[in-house]
């Protein structure tokens, strides 16, 4: 299912991303430190990378759905490359020698942004949240207890100032039925989330319409369908030039 939204910070306030402390919904980051070989050739080795798991919400005119980003393929809205002398950056992205300055670390930091405009291809799921009667029941319950004048007052049923075994059985039959009573009028807060598919399909987060998602996905069909004929032809050629070569 595709999903065609603005994206939203799913609590109070937008995440962080952790090396240039922008406010987004989702990042992803990775520090490399330089080395050199005594060739005095120049290479790049991961020392540290992380991205967000936390959900976000996406909105558009009818509603809002959350987003769990957990094993999907994400085009960030915004890429940006730095480098410099420490292992964690002092600043955001700033311009710097490059590739080949003299500093030894490199940060690259991938967001999706508040409001940006997101087409999620998933999982679409529907919960239904609501306390279940014993839970609700074992919460009345406590909080009677936690007022034990009132909860005399109201089943100490032979008046000797405290409640015996068979008055709180008449307390919880009570909190039972005051909870079913509430569990009944009660609205349901029903919560859609999109996610990673069950059976391997496809999990897409992309800053583009749903047209532009849609091509994107046939010119990888496309690729794929290619390749495949490509490695077919191969593999049929091969055992051909196998089986001459066993003849001779």
């Amino acid at each position: 299912m595709k999903v065609y939204g603005h994206a939203k910070p799913a609590e109070a306030e937008a995440a962080v991303a952790p090396l240039s402390s922008r406010p987004c919904v989702w990042w992803s980051f990775e520090i490399e430190e330089k080395h050199r070989n005594a060739k005095g050739e120049t290479s790049w080795r991961t020392i540290n990378s992380a991205s967000s798991v936390a959900p976000f919400l996406l909105a558009d005119a009818d509603g809002e759905c959350l987003v769990g980003p957990v094993n999907a393929e994400i085009t960030p809205t915004s890429r940006d490359v730095w480098y410099g002398d420490s292992a964690s950056p002092s600043s955001g992205p700033v311009a710097s020698g490059g590739y080949f300055g003299s500093e030894d670390y490199r940060y690259t930091e991938r967001l999706l942004h508040v409001n940006d405009l997101l087409t999620v291809t998933g999982e679409l799921r529907s919960d239904s949240e609501i306390r279940t009667g014993d839970a609700e029941a074992a919460a009345l319950l406590r909080q009677w207890k936690s007022d034990q004048p009132a909860l005399v007052a109201r089943f100490d049923q032979n008046h000797d100032g405290k409640i015996d075994a068979t008055e709180w059985e008449a307390a919880r039959l009570s909190a039972a039925g005051e909870a079913q009573t509430r569990a009944l009028k009660s609205n349901i807060v029903r919560t859609s989330c999109i996610g990673e598919p069950a059976h391997g399909e496809p999990f897409l987060i992309a800053p583009m319409d749903s047209q532009r998602l849609v091509r994107r996905e046939k010119l990888f069909a496309a690729l794929f369908l290619t390749i495949g004929v490509l490695s077919a032809g191969c593999s049929a050629w091969a055992a051909e030039h196998a089986r001459a070569l066993t003849s001779l």
